[in-house]
């Protein structure tokens, strides 16, 4: 019973924290990110004060972020997708998220780990774990500037339907990282690397397996989910069992088929959102304004979680390894697109130049890099390490990728 009331008052506390950072996002006429930010470290500076304990703990983290955010955030994602404009972007959005991610990834890793320079504190997988979480781009305040100026529906999907196919290929890649990063640490591998069984055939076939497998398991999901909504005819109804669904598509794919949850969610969204268009304004009516409080709540709620857990030392003590990781992850993400973009006329349309840039400079790192951060386990001797390089990239996202990226899509006419 008392975990029970832990876990509510945890829920409590954060939601309320989360709701005065959107309070101070609105007072100071900043994103709700930085708000929700600021709040957090407001709240954990009064903590000792009251002599207040969350409860939250470092170890508990990764449960709270796979199994409750995260699915509510890919499922928001996916169904703001408009089907047919999906469809004819699909080749680009999966070679960007696939390729793309792969070349962004390993750039990122490279960079940091000549650039930091320290293979005992931090060794190659550390480094790609790092390249595996930096990878993940949310451009949510572009998307938000691109349709508020009522640019063109093709370059708003090529953008959010990116960057979401990109975060659940992330998400994948993280988890075969940290994989090997634990196997590493029982193995006690000084370079985290040495593992004999594995090969680039093996990762790639256990990569496989994970994604489609995910992909499977999504699509049966969506269309359960659709019959069901479908036989029940109701819109409470139909509001209860997409919840239901995106929570329980997760655990069913990661706890019992063992593949990716992520995909999973993602899938079923897509599917159960194309098989139920015919619905959007009956049974649905009420599904993108209840989607889009669920996700800013969840949203709100990281961004809380990050201003709790940052602390003054990461700027002294990590400054070097902030800065690097941050020249790391625009570099990376600039040189992935100039790479990929050209490939994309054989897959479908053609990428203007404009599309190129905005995408370069708009691939900003947020919520999917903070959740997959801290769920790091602390057991791993470099992971406040990583914790401080994304949390240092993620600021400098939100401080100037995010407030300069207006001007931008002003200057390129989109």
């Amino acid at each position: 019973m008392s975990d029970v009331v832990t876990i509510v008052g945890q829920g409590l506390y954060l939601a309320l924290a989360a709701v005065i950072g959107l309070g101070i996002a609105r007072i100071l006429r900043i994103d709700n990110t930085l708000g929700c930010l600021i709040a957090g470290v407001l709240a954990a500076l009064l903590l000792p004060v009251i002599e207040y304990d969350t409860g939250l703990r470092a170890t508990s983290l990764r449960e709270l972020v796979f199994f409750v955010i995260l699915p509510v955030l890919i499922f928001e994602s996916a169904w703001q997708l408009e089907p047919k404009i999906l469809k004819r972007w699909i080749g680009p959005i999966l070679l960007f998220s696939t390729l793309g991610l792969v070349v962004c990834a390993f750039l990122i890793a490279a960079i940091t780990y000549y650039g930091i320079g320290h293979p005992q504190g931090f060794p190659w997988v550390a480094a790609l774990l790092t390249g595996a979480i930096l990878a993940a781009t949310d451009p949510v305040s572009i998307v938000n500037l691109l349709r508020r100026g009522q640019s063109g529906q093709d370059v708003v999907t090529l953008i959010e339907g990116e960057s979401l196919f990109n975060d659940a290929a992330a998400v994948v890649f993280y988890s075969l990282m940290l994989g090997l990063a634990t196997y590493s640490l029982m193995e006690g591998s000084a370079m985290g690397l040495e593992a004999p069984s594995l090969s680039a055939g093996s990762v790639a076939l256990y990569f496989c397996m994970i994604f489609f497998g995910g992909v499977a398991c999504g699509l049966v999901f969506g269309l359960v989910t659709t019959l069901i909504i479908l036989f029940l005819r109701s819109p409470s109804a139909a509001l209860m069992t997409l919840v239901i669904a995106a929570f329980s598509s997760f655990y069913l794919a990661e706890s019992v088929l063992k593949v990716s949850g992520i995909i999973s969610v993602m899938v079923c969204a897509i599917v159960a959102r194309s098989c139920l268009r015919r619905q959007s304004k009956t049974y649905l009516a009420d599904a993108e304004p209840t989607w889009e409080w669920l996700g800013l709540l969840f949203t709100a709620i990281i961004f809380v979680i990050m201003g709790l857990v940052i602390t003054f030392e990461m700027f002294t003590h990590q400054w070097l390894a902030m800065l690097i990781a941050t020249a790391a992850a625009l570099g990376s993400r600039a040189l992935s697109v100039v790479l990929i973009a050209p490939l994309t006329r054989f897959v479908g349309p053609p990428i203007p130049k404009s599309w190129r840039l905005l995408m370069s400079w708009g691939g900003l790192r947020s919520v999917i890099a903070v959740a997959l951060v801290l769920s790091l386990p602390v057991e791993l001797p470099y992971w406040w390490t990583i914790q401080s390089m994304v949390f240092g990239v993620v600021l400098f996202s939100l401080l100037v990728q995010g407030t300069t990226s207006a001007r931008l899509i002003k200057k390129l006419q989109l």
